[in-house]
């Protein structure tokens, strides 16, 4: 089901949300109306209980593109207080992601830069197409990829963010994959049926317990390990008590008898 289109598009596929950046004709950059659509589609899913998994993908050839020409140019002018709103913004839309309770899923095709680079690291899962490009060219234009930073330092071993940071040049799926920066490459010609295959998968997990993986492998980042145990010690405890937990429990018991 599709709805009316903007700079956002929200559908449902299965068992999916699709939250597709729909400004192809500026490569799907980034703007403050884009990103308050972004974070009230999130918002969304996360309230539907049919949805098992949201993916985030872009129009056009290219998933974003970053920052658009409007929005840096307005960044070059405005105050202090103005460039910290703006910035918390992204943050906050960075955050949310991982907040979802349900996997978020980056469907990647074509370029995904900056900020745009940023969004698709953020998420849970990163599927790329074989052709797709992956960078952080801020330097290049004297700008700190400051927020991304956070997210890149968690995914990839830190002499690889480093140099992704610090020289702003393009990696290709390929080696994005093989550093921890994408979960997944597929053909270009597969990529749909691929993507459509993957998040499938979802619905034959418990979303009760996808959820609480999701909270209890974010919620450890940072902990003690004994910090950590105990976080994971209770929701054991809570995962025993949903009644998904019991009816598994149940079909495997009675499959062994």
């Amino acid at each position: 089901m599709n709805e009316a289109q903007g700079p956002l598009i929200y559908s449902t596929e299965g068992p999916a949300a699709v939250i597709t950046l729909n400004r192809p004709e500026k490569r799907n950059a980034l703007n403050d109306e884009l990103i308050a659509e972004l974070k009230a589609a999130l918002r969304r899913a996360d309230e539907d209980a049919s949805v098992r998994a949201i993916v985030i993908t872009g129009a056009g050839k290219d998933f974003c593109a970053g920052a658009d020409l409007v929005q840096l140019r307005r960044i070059s002018q405005s105050s202090i207080v103005e460039n910290l709103r703006d910035a918390e913004a992204l943050m906050e839309l960075f955050a949310l992601i991982r907040r979802v309770r349900v996997p978020v899923v980056a469907a990647v095709r074509g370029r995904a830069l900056a900020g745009g680079c940023g969004l698709a690291t953020a998420c849970d899962v990163v599927l790329a197409a074989e052709s797709a490009r992956f960078g952080y060219p801020e330097v290049k234009i004297g700008f700190v990829p400051a927020m991304v930073m956070a997210i890149l330092r968690r995914n990839v071993p830190e002499k690889k963010a480093f140099e992704l940071l610090v020289r702003g040049e393009e990696i290709g799926a390929a080696e994005a994959e093989r550093i921890g920066l994408v979960s997944r490459v597929y053909a270009d010609d597969a990529f749909a049926a691929e993507v459509e295959s993957y998040v499938g998968g979802f619905a034959r997990a418990s979303r009760s317990a996808v959820m609480l993986t999701k909270r209890l492998l974010y919620q450890i980042d940072g902990l003690t390990f004994d910090a950590a145990l105990r976080a994971g010690a209770d929701a054991n405890t809570i995962a025993r008590m949903t009644e998904d937990c019991r009816a598994g429990i149940a079909r495997f018991l009675d499959r062994d008898e």
